[in-house]
């Protein structure tokens, strides 16, 4: 069997991807992950023997363009993507048995699937992503929401509306193009009755938390087995564990000065710190600070005394299987719903307000070194399960799909 794995969006989006094409392989499957062409990806995939086929614009080209002069951003985004789409997966999809669909709204898989008479999942990393009668957009599932069962449903019919305008017209061209007839509600069309939810249950519960009928397989992990640098290791034997500082991908939205304020910050506490450069090149001074690049943190941080970090569903996954506090300074997108579960299950805590200073980001951090977190990490630690990619490729292998 072959399957087709598609994701537009950070290393977060694709990671996951690399993991359950792993897992397929393991089955006695093939996979290729159709992923943007970044070098950080195609040095990922092929570290885990993954084919890669190029999808769309880079990332990073993307997220560091000039602003234009009238309009949003997303507006000449998603016409991009969704002919990047259809053009890449009808080249790379004919013959195979599913295509499934990750990352920024990817209107234009099914569309292919459909055509094609195969199989489509549509799968999220978080629940904030899928599509609910219960919580608003940008609310955080398990937490009160401000808005009445009313108002949340006038905010979805209204979240419909702007992913219509900002991909039916494109998306309906395209299907045009290749015969077949509109869609008239284009975010429900691709996320289907019965999306996959590739996140822990125990960091991500989803019952009762969505009216569709949504499969949780557990996180995508892929494993990780690289050494930590001769460089890195000595600088960890130094001393006392440091603590990790990085914000991953997020180039165009980290906080000015955050590296310089979260040195700072772990000075306070009298600890030593490890700073991630990330897509936002972050830089750090001093003996006690040592930067890294991309790094194995499955290996690294269960080295460490506390992981400072965005969000990121992988980033917080891997923080918690190392049973590690975290401190989440969440930016965009799904991270405010992490730093919410991350503080709920009280395996770290959340930063409040998006500017963060010395003494806040100090604060949180006291919080997230108290003992009784420390405690509380180390035994959620051992309740997130590791099989997630090998459950999601069982399903697909026994034909758990979408049938076109």
């Amino acid at each position: 069997m072959r399957f087709v794995l598609a994701t537009w969006g950070s290393r977060g989006d694709v990671e996951p991807l690399a993991g359950l094409a792993v897992a397929l392989q393991e089955l006695g499957a093939e996979a290729t992950v159709c992923a943007p062409p970044e070098e950080d990806f195609e040095a990922l995939l092929e570290r885990a023997g993954v084919p890669m086929v190029p999808l769309g614009p880079s990332v990073r080209s993307v997220v560091t363009a000039p602003k234009p002069a009238s309009g949003h951003p997303a507006f000449a985004l998603a016409p991009r993507l969704v002919a990047a789409r259809f053009e890449t997966l009808s080249a790379v999809a004919p013959g195979c048995d599913a295509i499934v669909a990750t990352g920024l709204m990817p209107a234009g898989a099914r569309d292919v699937a459909d055509k094609l008479g195969i199989g489509y999942v549509l799968a999220g990393f978080h629940l904030g992503g899928i599509p609910s009668q219960h919580f608003s957009p940008g609310a955080r599932p398990g937490m009160p929401s401000p808005a009445g069962e009313t108002d949340r449903r006038v905010l979805w019919e209204q979240d419909a509306q702007r992913v219509n305008e900002l991909y039916g017209p494109a998306l309906n061209s395209q299907r045009a193009a290749i015969g077949l007839p509109p869609v008239e509600n284009v975010r429900d069309y691709v996320f289907t009755d019965h999306p996959w939810l590739a996140a822990d249950p125990t960091l991500c519960p989803s019952k009762g938390m969505t009216d569709l009928d949504v499969v949780q397989t557990g996180a995508w992990i892929l494993r990780d087995d690289r050494p930590l640098p001769d460089e890195l290791q000595a600088f960890l034997e130094a001393g006392e564990p440091p603590v990790y500082v990085g914000f991953g991908s997020m180039a165009a939205h980290a906080p000015k000065d955050i590296a310089q304020m979260a040195i700072e910050a772990c000075r306070a506490h009298g600890r030593r710190m490890l700073l991630s450069r990330g897509w936002a090149e972050l830089a750090g001074y001093g003996e006690d600070c040592f930067v890294v690049g991309e790094i194995n943190q499955q290996a690294l941080f269960p080295r460490v005394a506390a992981v400072v970090l965005h969000g990121g569903a992988g980033t917080t996954t891997t923080a918690a299987r190392a049973g590690v506090p975290q401190l989440v300074v969440p930016l965009i997108a799904d991270q405010p719903y992490w730093a919410s579960r991350v503080a709920a299950l009280g395996i770290g805590a959340a930063h409040e307000g998006s500017a963060p200073t010395v003494d806040s980001l100090s604060g949180a951090l006291g919080e997230a070194l108290a003992p009784e977190v420390q405690a509380r990490a180390a035994t959620v630690a051992g309740a997130i399960k590791l099989d997630g990619a090998t459950v999601a490729a069982q399903l697909l292998l026994d034909g758990a799909t979408t049938v076109s």
